[in-house]
C-alpha cells in the first residue's frame, strides 16, 4: 500500500515545564528539547512505522534547521522526493510547551509551509491521499480536487474550508473542538467521520449517526504532543487494509496513546509491533 500525504513540516522546540503558563505569567524551570514535527510530516511518518509505503509533498526552509525537521523520516524510508527546498522562506517551526500530565500549548509558525502552492502538487494523486490544514487551504483543496483514490482529510487546525471538500472525503478526522467548530457540515458527504475525545476514545460516524466506538488502553501520560498524528496515520492504514470500523478505531486508539507515552511528535510514533502489544495488553 502507497499512500501520499500532502502536508507541513517543521521542527519543534519543546519546553517540558512544571506548569503551562497563565496569559502573561512566566513559567521557569523548563528543560529544552528539539523535535521533528508538523501535521503532515509526522502523519507520514507514522503510516510510515505501521507498515505503509509513504510520499510525502511538502515544503522546507534552505536553513540550518531543515535537515533536523526531516531526519527521522529520511531513517524510516518515507519518499521525500516531493519536499521542495524554499530559498526565501525558513522552515516551519512550533514552539511547545508541556507540563507533567503531558497536556501542551503549540504556537506554530509555519514559513516555508505556507508557499506549499498548487503548482507543486501533481496533476492527478492516484494514491490514497491523507491532508490537513497546515498548508494554504487553496493547496489542500487542490489535492484532494486530483485525489483519485480514498482521501483522508484532518481537519486540523479548524478553519473555512468548501463543502466540495467535506463531501470529497472519505474519512475526515477532527478532535472535539473542531468537531464543535464545523457542526453538522461533517456529515454533509456520505464519508466515515471519526471524532477523537483524548483518554475518552473515538467515536465513528456516518451521515451523523455513531457506528463504532474504542477507548484507549490505559497508559501514563507524558506528551500529548504528536498523539492526534499517531491516531490519524493509524486510522487510515487500518481502514486501507480493510479492517472493520470497530478493530480500525481500537487500533488507532492505541497508536494515538502509545505516542502520549513518550517526548515529543516523531520520537514517539510507535511501530506497528509496539501498537499491536500494547493492544494485548
Amino acid at each position: 500500500m502507497r499512500i501520499t500525504v500532502v502536508g507541513s513540516i517543521n521542527l519543534d522546540f519543546v519546553a517540558a515545564a512544571p506548569s503551562l503558563p497563565a496569559p502573561g505569567e512566566t513559567v521557569t524551570g523548563a528543560t529544552l528539547s528539539r523535535h521533528p514535527g508538523g501535521k503532515g510530516a509526522n502523519q507520514a511518518l507514522a503510516a510510515r512505522r505501521l507498515g505503509a509505503e509513504v510520499s510525502l509533498i511538502g515544503r522546507v526552509g534552505d536553513d540550518e534547521m531543515s535537515g533536523a525537521a526531516v531526519a527521522l523520516m529520511l531513517a524510516h524510508g518515507v519518499d521525500l522526493s516531493g519536499v521542495e527546498t524554499d530559498i526565501a522562506a525558513p522552515t516551519g517551526v512550533a514552539l511547545i510547551t508541556v507540563d507533567p500530565t503531558g497536556e501542551n500549548q503549540i504556537t506554530v509558525a509555519a514559513g516555508a509551509n505556507h508557499f506549499v502552492t498548487p503548482e507543486q502538487l501533481p496533476a492527478r494523486i492516484e494514491t490514497p491521499l491523507i491532508a490537513q490544514l497546515e498548508l494554504p487551504i487553496e493547496t489542500v483543496e487542490a489535492a484532494v480536487g486530483r485525489a483519485t483514490d480514498f482521501v483522508c482529510i484532518n481537519l486540523a487546525p479548524a478553519a473555512t474550508v468548501s463543502e466540495a471538500l467535506l463531501r470529497r472525503a472519505d474519512l475526515l478526522v477532527v478532535n472535539e473542538t473542531e468537531a464543535a467548530f464545523y457542526g453538522d457540515a461533517l456529515h454533509v458527504g456520505g464519508g466515515l467521520v471519526v471524532v477523537t475525545k483524548g483518554a475518552r476514545g473515538a467515536v465513528m460516524y456516518r451521515r451523523g449517526v455513531a457506528m463504532a466506538w474504542a477507548t484507549p488502553p490505559r497508559i501514563t501520560a507524558v506528551d500529548a504532543v504528536g498523539a492526534g498524528d499517531a491516531f490519524v496515520g493509524a486510522i487510515a492504514v487500518a481502514l486501507l487494509e480493510g479492517m472493520e470500523p470497530d478493530a480500525a478505531l481500537h487500533f488507532a486508539c492505541a497508536a494515538g496513546a502509545l505516542a502520549a507515552t513518550r517526548p515529543g511528535a516523531q520520537p514517539s510514533l510507535g511501530d506497528r509491533a509496539e501498537v499491536e502489544a500494547l493492544m494485548a495488553g
